[in-house]
């Protein structure tokens, strides 16, 4: 198969800073869109990967997977796009397409294993993918998106991953005008929670370990902030949310949020992986029929409908422009949370 060389930014270690490398990409076949990359947020996900974090990271590693652009090549059978247009790519770009999961617009749970756009398996030129700190991407149209033209490019680009993320859960549990809905973090995922139940016309709580995020959160749509370190706080709001969605990236108690539960309701970890410590107390989960679930991304379908949803609620990330030279530096206000509340790298400086 044909290729092209693009420059990109990547590690080529564990310890290695990211730094400007060429990779391969191929070109178009029939099916393919090829895309300039205007825009690629950044995610804690990126952070973890090129660090090797969670094991099994194929070097050189070149993240993102938050990606926004315009498209400028495709294949002779592609029909839902042409030239011109702007495109996005989240975190996938190819499933098997034939299991029960695929077959229900699920490719996120593909039984087979979807094909992550970074450190996933090239099914076209062996090795693994590359993904957005670079700058064009080759995806089959299946799994590129539209982006609504009234919205800010750069701020769609975290739609791909926190806004996704966020939305599925909400969207699989009903969110809609009459629910309740609380949101534990506020960071990436947390911001674009609280954006997108408040679009949806849910009543939005926002649980804090301190009164500091309080302006943030009401000027992002946030209805109420419950002070979580706070007993009496916690006590008055028993038996209150039909859905919680838990954004904290690291082990953290949930039964103090289990109890705030509606009957029937249901807590959604999004943001963590892992074992949970201290040990789940299932005594209010039996006696109100509450729930602790997890949810992942969304599928394409899904995905495609956050995006026109978005545009017609005209929603977007909260942002912070940086170039591809100030990457390695992003990554450690990452690990401090010095951002508010997505990183975004505008590629023209690449």
């Amino acid at each position: 198969m044909s290729t092209l060389t693009v420059k990109a930014y990547g590690a080529e270690s564990t310890t290695a800073d990211l730094k400007e490398m060429n990779i391969e990409r191929r070109e178009t076949t029939p099916t393919d869109i090829e895309i300039d990359i205007l825009y690629c947020g950044v995610c804690h996900s990126d952070l973890h990967t090129a660090r090797n974090d969670w094991g099994g990271t194929m070097y050189p590693a070149v993240p993102g997977h938050e990606i926004v652009g315009r498209i400028t090549k495709i294949g002779n059978e592609v029909t839902k796009f042409k030239v011109g247009d702007l495109a996005a790519v989240g975190c996938m770009v190819d499933s098997c397409g034939h299991c029960d999961s695929c077959k229900q617009d699920l490719e996120q749970y593909c039984l087979n294993g979807f094909t992550g756009t970074y450190n996933g398996k090239d099914k076209h030129l062996g090795g693994h993918t590359f993904g957005g700190y670079s700058e064009k991407v080759v995806v089959d149209e299946s799994f590129v998106l539209r982006v609504p033209e009234n919205l800010a490019l750069a701020a769609v680009a975290p739609l791909l991953c926190a806004g996704i993320t966020t939305w599925s859960p909400l969207r699989h549990w009903n969110v809609g005008p009459n629910s309740k809905v609380a949101v534990v973090g506020l960071g990436g995922l947390g911001h674009m929670a609280i954006k997108l139940a408040k679009g949806l016309g849910a009543e939005v709580t926002l649980f804090s370990r301190t009164p500091g995020k309080t302006e943030d959160a009401k000027q992002l749509g946030a209805d109420h902030v419950v002070i979580s370190t706070d007993e009496e706080h916690m006590n008055s709001v028993k038996g209150k949310f039909d859905v919680i969605i838990d954004t904290v990236p690291y082990v953290h108690d949930v039964n103090p949020y289990v109890a705030t539960l509606n009957i029937s309701g249901t807590l959604v970890l999004v943001g963590y992986l892992g074992g949970l410590e201290p040990i789940l107390n299932t005594v209010p989960m039996i006696m109100g029929r509450r729930s602790v679930a997890a949810s992942l991304i969304g599928g394409i379908a899904e995905t495609q409908e956050m995006l026109n949803f978005c545009g017609e609620h005209n929603i977007v990330s909260e942002i912070e422009i940086i170039k591809m030279q100030e990457i390695n530096e992003a990554y450690e206000r990452m690990l401090k949370s010095d951002v508010r509340y997505r990183f975004v790298i505008d590629m023209k400086s690449l």
